[in-house]
C-alpha cells in the first residue's frame, strides 16, 4: 500500500496532512469539521457541493481510514456522477411502475376500480393498466351462479315444531351495489333468506309443510326474499329457490311418516285405476261400438220385414175385395201355423165328441213322450195307441158329461 504524500488527505483537502500535528493550538482543533476542513468564521462560507458531499460518503462506507491514522485511498474506487445517475434512476423507476400497473379482467369477471379508495368505474374483461399506488382494482365474476344454503328449526301456524332445508342460487348482476351497496351481500343474503323462510313457514300448518304445501313454500318464499332485498340494492340477482326437506320433530316423526306413507299409497291407488281404466275403456267402446251396430242391424231388419208385410197386405188386398172371409180364415191358419210351431202343446178341436184322432206326435215332433198326456177334465187320454173300438166302448159306459165341441190336450215333455 502506498504511503499518502503531503499533498494527499482522504478526509480533507489536498495540501494539507492527516499526521499528528505540532501546532497546540487548541481553537484549530476545535475549528475542524468532520470532514477534515477547516471552518473560517472571517471567510465567506459556501453552500456545500452535493456531489462532493456523496462521493465523500460513499468513499467512507467503502473502507476509508475512519481512524484518521492512514491516508491511503484505493486507486479502484469509482467515481460517482449524481447528475447522471439520479435521471437514470427515475427513468428505470417509472418503467417499474408502469409496467407493474398491467393487469388482466376474466371474462366471466369484471374489475371494479376504485382511486385512493372511492369507487371510480368498472373495468370490462381484458388487458387493463392502472395506476400503481393509486388505483386499486377488485375482480367480480358475475356468471357464476352462487349457492346459499340455510337451514333451521321453525315455528309453524299450529305451533309445531318442523326442521327445514332450502338452498338459494343466485349470481351479481351489479358489482358496484355488490361491493358498496352493504357490508357483506352474501351474509345479508343469507340473513334476508332466513327470514324470509321464517315468515313462510309460520303461516302454514305443520301438514303443509310436511306434505302438500311444498311448492306453495317454495314460491312463497321467493317472493318474500325478493321483497326483503329489493330495498337494499345489494346488486345480485335470485335464480331460483328450492325447497330441499322439512323433518318433524323426533317424537311425532314415525306418526308423520305413517301419514306420508299412506299419500303415497294413495296416490299408487290412483295411478292404477287410471291404468286399469285406460285398459278397459277401449273394451268398453268396442263393446258400445257392437251394440250400437247390432241395434242399427236390428232396426234395418224390423223395417224391411215391415215393409214386406205392407207389400204382401197390399197383393192381397184384391183377394180380401173379392173373398173376405176365406181370406180371413186363410190368414188365421197361417198365423197359428206359426204361432204353434214352436209349442209343445197340441191342441185338438173335434166336432164329434165320440171320435178320436190319434196323430203320431212323437214321429212329428221327433222325441219320444216321458210323461203320459193329460186332458181337460171332459176327459183323460193315455200317451199309449188306442183303437177307434176301444173308445167307443168306453164313451158309451162314461157318463154324458162330454161335450160335441169338447177340446181335448196333450201335453208332451
Amino acid at each position: 500500500m502506498s504511503q499518502n504524500g503531503p499533498d494527499q488527505d482522504p478526509w480533507g483537502k489536498p495540501g494539507q496532512s492527516s499526521g499528528p500535528k505540532q501546532s497546540d493550538n487548541s481553537s484549530d482543533k476545535q475549528n475542524e469539521n468532520g470532514w477534515g476542513a477547516r471552518d473560517n468564521k472571517n471567510q465567506e462560507q459556501s453552500p456545500p457541493d452535493i456531489e462532493e458531499v456523496f462521493n465523500n460518503l460513499l468513499k467512507k462506507l467503502g473502507g476509508g481510514n475512519k481512524k484518521g491514522g492512514s491516508n491511503n485511498t484505493s486507486p479502484n474506487m469509482p467515481s460517482f456522477n449524481l447528475g447522471k445517475i439520479l435521471p437514470i434512476a427515475v427513468v428505470i423507476g417509472g418503467i417499474i411502475w408502469g409496467a407493474s400497473g398491467f393487469y388482466t379482467i376474466k371474462e366471466a369477471e369484471r374489475g371494479v376500480t376504485l382511486r385512493f379508495g372511492e369507487f371510480h368505474s368498472i373495468v370490462q374483461p381484458g388487458l387493463n393498466w392502472k395506476p400503481t399506488f393509486v388505483d386499486k382494482v377488485i375482480p367480480v365474476n358475475v356468471e357464476q351462479v352462487r349457492e346459499l344454503k340455510t337451514q333451521g328449526a321453525m315455528l309453524t301456524k299450529d305451533e309445531n315444531m318442523v326442521k327445514v332445508e332450502m338452498t338459494v342460487q343466485y349470481r351479481v348482476q351489479n358489482p358496484e351495489k355488490y361491493l358498496f351497496s352493504v357490508s357483506n351481500a352474501d351474509n345479508s343474503l343469507g340473513q334476508a333468506t332466513d327470514s324470509a323462510l321464517r315468515y313462510v313457514i309460520g303461516h302454514m300448518t305443520m301438514n303443509d309443510v310436511l306434505t302438500t304445501g311444498r311448492a306453495v313454500v317454495r314460491e312463497d318464499t321467493w317472493k318474500a326474499l325478493n321483497d326483503i332485498i329489493k330495498p337494499y340494492d345489494m346488486g345480485l340477482e335470485v335464480i331460483d329457490v328450492n325447497f330441499q326437506s322439512a323433518r318433524p320433530p323426533e317424537e311425532v316423526k314415525d306418526a308423520f311418516d305413517d301419514a306420508i306413507k299412506a299419500q303415497e299409497d294413495e296416490q299408487r291407488y290412483i295411478r292404477e285405476a287410471e291404468a286399469y281404466a285406460r285398459e278397459k275403456e277401449p273394451i268398453a267402446r268396442g263393446d258400445a261400438q257392437r251394440i250400437v251396430e247390432e241395434a242399427t242391424a236390428y232396426k234395418d231388419r224390423i223395417v224391411l220385414d215391415a215393409q214386406g208385410e205392407v207389400e204382401r197386405l197390399q197383393r192381397l188386398l184384391p183377394e180380401f175385395k173379392a173373398a173376405p172371409d176365406l181370406l180371413k180364415e186363410r190368414l188365421y191358419i197361417q198365423t197359428m201355423e206359426k204361432v204353434m210351431a214352436n209349442t209343445p202343446k197340441v191342441m185338438l178341436d173335434s166336432n164329434n165328441g165320440n171320435n178320436l184322432t190319434v196323430l203320431p206326435l212323437e214321429q212329428l215332433m221327433g222325441k219320444k213322450a216321458t210323461k203320459p198326456m193329460t186332458t181337460t177334465s171332459e176327459s183323460a187320454v193315455s200317451s199309449a195307441p188306442v183303437s177307434i173300438q176301444d173308445r167307443r166302448v168306453e164313451t158309451q159306459v162314461a157318463q154324458p158329461v162330454q161335450s160335441s165341441e169338447g177340446i181335448r190336450q196333450g201335453r208332451f215333455n
